[in-house]
C-alpha cells in the first residue's frame, strides 16, 4: 500500500546556488517540514481600496509589516515550514508583467524564511477564489482565455527564483472555484447541487491549470527543473463527510501532472471542519485521511494539508466557550497524520483570520508573543511528542475574527 505524507503548517529552507543540484523528493520534503505557518492575510491582500507600494498592499489588511525577527521567532518556536501566499492580479500589467517592487518585496519575504534554515512555500493565492476579480476559474473556456497569463506569470516567479534550492516550493493556485463559486465539490453551487457538466468542465480545467504550472516552471531551467511543485484539488477540498456522494469528487479528478522530472509533485487540500462535536469531527477527520490515502495519495504524490483551522471558532466568547475542544481538535488532527505514517497539515493563521489558528500576537514593531492558549503547543507536540517547546519567547496561539 503506498503511503502520503501531508505537512502539519508550510514552511521551506534556503539553498541558493548558480547550478543545478540534486533536490529531494517531494516525499521526503513534505516529510521533512513537519509543522508549518501560514503568513496569512498579508501578501494575499486585494481589493479596490488597495493600491501605492508594496507596504500599502502588506498592511491593508491589518497586518504589520513582515520581519525577519517574525520567522525568526516562528522557527525556533519548533515551526519547520513557512507558506507565503501571494495575490497578484493588482501588480501586473497589460501585458502581464508584475511590477518590479512586487515582487522585490515578495523576494525579500522569501529570504526571510529561508535564511532561517524552514522550507517555503509560494503561491498563487486570491486570483483565485469567490470574488469578483478571481481570474483564475475552474472552467474550460475561462482556462482557455486565461492559459497565456497564467503561464507568463508562473515564468515570471519561477525565474526570479530560479537558482533557489530545495527548501524552496511552488504551488500552483489556491482554492479555484467553479463559474457558480461552489465550496465542497463543482457545481454543488447549482439549483440541484450538481450539474454533471460544470462539474466536468471544471475538474477539466483544474487539471489543465495544474499542467500548464508544471510546463511553465520547468521550462524555465536551472534548479526548477527539480523543483518540488504542489498542486490543490479542486476548491483545495479534501473529501471530508458523508453527507453527499459527491465529496470525494474533487480527490478523484485531480491527475498527477505529467512531469519531465519523477517524484517531484505534491498535492494539497485545505481542511476547517466544526468542532462543537467532537465526537463527529473525530470521525470526520478519520474519513478524509481514508479518502485522500484512497483517492489522492493513491495516485503517487504525498500530501499537504496548506490550511486548516475550525468552521466555527472566533475570538471572544466563543472561542473561550470551546477551548477545550479547539486543544483536542489540534490534538487529533495534527495526531492523526503522524499515527497513521501518510500526512502533514498546515494551519491556516493570521490574527484577523476567523477560520484559523494564530500562533502569534503582533505589534507594530516587534513580534511579541504569549503561549496562554496552548494551541501551538499541542499541535507541536501532538505531531512531534518528543518535541521540547522552545518557551524562551512565550507564544500566543488564538483564533481571529478577519478575513477568509
Amino acid at each position: 500500500m503506498k503511503k502520503f505524507l501531508i505537512l502539519v503548517g508550510c514552511g521551506l529552507l534556503l539553498a541558493l546556488s548558480g547550478a543545478a543540484q540534486t533536490f529531494e523528493s517531494a516525499t521526503e520534503a513534505v516529510k521533512n517540514m513537519r509543522v508549518g505557518w501560514n503568513l496569512g492575510n498579508t501578501f494575499d491582500s486585494h481589493g479596490s481600496g488597495a493600491s501605492g507600494s508594496p507596504t500599502n498592499f502588506e498592511t491593508y489588511w491589518g497586518q504589520p509589516v513582515t520581519t525577519p525577527a517574525l520567522m525568526k521567532m516562528m522557527h525556533e518556536a519548533g515551526f519547520n515550514a513557512i507558506r507565503v501566499p501571494v495575490t497578484w492580479y493588482q501588480h501586473m500589467d497589460r501585458n502581464n508583467r508584475v511590477d518590479d517592487e512586487w515582487m522585490k518585496r515578495v523576494h525579500e519575504v522569501v529570504d526571510y524564511v529561508v535564511s532561517e534554515g524552514m522550507y517555503c512555500i509560494l503561491n498563487v493565492h486570491h486570483d483565485t477564489g469567490a470574488h469578483d476579480a478571481a481570474w483564475l476559474v475552474a472552467d474550460e473556456a475561462v482556462y482557455a482565455q486565461q492559459k497565456d497569463r497564467y503561464e507568463s506569470l508562473w515564468t515570471q516567479i519561477a525565474e526570479e527564483f530560479r537558482d533557489y534550492g530545495d527548501r524552496l516550493l511552488f504551488e500552483a493556485y489556491n482554492e479555484m472555484l467553479d463559474v457558480k463559486r461552489s465550496w465542497c465539490f463543482a457545481s454543488f453551487n447549482t439549483p440541484g447541487r450538481y450539474d454533471a457538466a460544470i462539474a466536468t468542465s471544471a475538474y477539466n480545467a483544474i487539471n489543465s491549470y495544474a499542467q500548464s504550472f508544471v510546463n511553465a516552471v520547468r521550462a524555465t531551467g536551472g534548479n526548477n527543473t527539480q523543483r518540488n511543485l504542489v498542486v490543490c484539488t479542486y476548491g483545495a477540498c479534501s473529501g471530508g463527510g458523508t453527507w453527499n456522494s459527491h465529496l470525494k469528487d474533487p480527490l478523484r479528478m485531480l491527475n498527477m501532472p505529467q512531469d519531465v522530472t519523477s517524484g517531484h509533485i505534491a498535492f494539497e487540500v485545505h481542511s476547517y471542519p466544526n468542532v462543537e462535536n467532537m465526537q463527529s469531527v473525530k470521525a470526520e477527520v478519520d474519513d478524509m485521511v481514508n479518502a485522500l490515502n484512497t483517492h489522492l495519495a493513491s495516485k503517487g504524490a504525498p500530501v499537504i494539508f496548506g490550511e486548516w483551522g475550525t468552521s466555527n471558532v472566533d475570538n471572544g466568547a466563543d472561542y473561550s466557550e470551546r477551548r477545550a475542544n479547539v486543544l483536542e481538535f489540534a490534538h487529533y488532527f495534527c495526531g492523526k497524520p503522524k499515527r497513521t505514517a501518510s500526512q502533514r497539515s498546515t494551519g491556516w493563521d493570521s490574527p484577523t483570520h476567523r477560520h484559523g489558528w494564530c500562533p502569534y500576537s503582533i505589534s507594530p514593531t516587534l513580534p511579541k508573543a504569549s503561549l496562554k492558549d496552548g494551541t501551538a503547543t499541542t499541535m507541536l507536540r501532538s505531531f512531534q511528542p518528543t518535541m521540547t517547546m522552545n518557551t524562551s519567547t512565550p507564544w500566543f496561539f488564538s483564533m481571529g475574527s478577519g478575513r477568509s
